[in-house]
């Protein structure tokens, strides 16, 4: 990972304008107004500063489609795509009437029919028909998540990338990993390696703990340290040039008993099934029913989730059973597939891994070696 601030590449800026201006047409949308980090850089491939937590909306950046034309929020040039001129950059405003000015001189907002917005707050619900006075101003979130839940081979480049960054961090960790060493100091091994990767924003923080074996999906109670016996959770996550990647591992500690082989042979019959139904126009919810046919119980957190800028959908949650049987699952999605198996007195196997619905079956796009290759440590 680079140092400077630049632009996100050319072809991978072309290649998702492409997918948005599809989703414009389909959704009737004559122009963009965004404000979701995610879906300003996916328009405009400018690195957005960090921003902890929530703020409320704001045209941060507006997409004409007949045009091309991108106008961006923004109170520098670097890390500004060629293609976006600097008349077209507007700096920061407390006063929103001047947001409004900037929009009415944008070419084509004065005879746009139907304007998106991805969000929307009561100030700007009264304010953009001043900036649109001949539109309709409608939802265009959907229209979005319709864009980015299928990635261009440029966008999987860019996750191999990220995943390359996360995976390495979480081998620096497993090499750590011995008998009285912290969950913390293992957690700080794995920040440090993607920090060293050129990754300060990592995707979480809870990146190692030992599986309880009272409770499954909990930590084991104690003073926090490793001891012999134990099976230990990793989980490396980055936010690396936009793009979140995220991989898991669970290592047992010492030499791996019968019960202990058996219960990675149990992950790996439902790894086997989760990765089977992970095809073009399989329902969602066949990832949840994998769980059952291998006779696992499905685990609090999600089994799968999309990956990209952000999370993207599909979440497929048993909470969500009746919106996983309603979606299905198209090739180019990329997916962090969950399995996790725990047996009382034991503790837990978890793994994660990002796979990438392809048209002639998934392709596991981690490196890692699985659970079962490496057990112990």
């Amino acid at each position: 990972m680079g140092t400077e601030i630049e632009a996100d590449g050319r072809a991978l800026r072309v290649s998702r304008r492409e997918r948005a201006i599809a989703q414009m047409e389909a959704h009737d949308l004559d122009v963009l107004v965004l404000g979701r980090q995610a879906n300003v850089r996916y328009i405009s491939g400018a690195p957005q500063l960090w921003v902890v937590g929530t703020r409320p909306f704001g045209p941060i950046c507006t997409f004409v489609r007949a045009t091309g034309e991108i106008h961006l929020n923004s109170t520098w040039d670097e890390g500004i795509p060629e293609e976006i001129p600097h008349e077209n950059l507007y700096g920061l405003a407390w006063n929103p009437m001047t947001l409004i000015g900037v929009l009415q001189n944008i070419e084509g907002t004065d005879t746009a029919r139907r304007v998106g917005t991805d969000a929307l707050t009561p100030t700007f619900a009264k304010l953009l028909p001043m900036a649109f006075p001949n539109a309709e101003l409608v939802d265009a979130e959907q229209a979005m998540r319709a864009a980015r839940r299928v990635k261009t081979s440029e966008e999987i480049l860019a996750l191999r990338r990220a995943l390359a960054v996360a995976e390495e961090a979480l081998a620096r960790g497993a090499a750590e990993l011995a008998p009285g060493i912290s969950e913390k100091r293992l957690a700080g091994t794995i920040l440090e390696a993607e920090a060293a990767g050129g990754v300060s924003t990592p995707a979480t923080q809870d990146a190692a703990w030992v599986t309880s074996k009272d409770h499954p999906w909990r930590r084991a109670e104690g003073d926090g340290r490793v001891s012999e016996g134990d099976l230990v959770a990793l989980s490396a996550g980055v936010l690396a040039d936009g793009y979140v990647a995220e991989v898991a591992r669970t290592r047992y500690v010492g030499e791996p008993t019968d019960t202990v082989r058996s219960l990675y042979r149990r992950r790996d019959e439902l790894w086997d099934r989760l990765i089977d139904v992970c095809r073009p126009g399989k329902p969602t919810s066949a990832l949840l029913d994998a769980y059952e046919q291998a006779g696992e119980k499905l685990p609090a957190m999600p089994v799968a989730h999309g990956l990209g800028l952000g999370f993207d959908p599909p979440v497929v949650s048993q909470n969500l059973r009746a919106t996983a049987e309603s979606e299905f699952l198209e090739e180019g999605m990329v997916l962090a597939v969950t399995g996790y198996v725990w047996e009382p007195g034991v503790g837990a196997v978890f793994t994660r891994d990002a796979v990438v619905i392809g048209a002639d079956g998934p392709e596991v796009l981690t490196q890692t070696p699985s659970d079962s290759e490496a057990a112990h440590a």
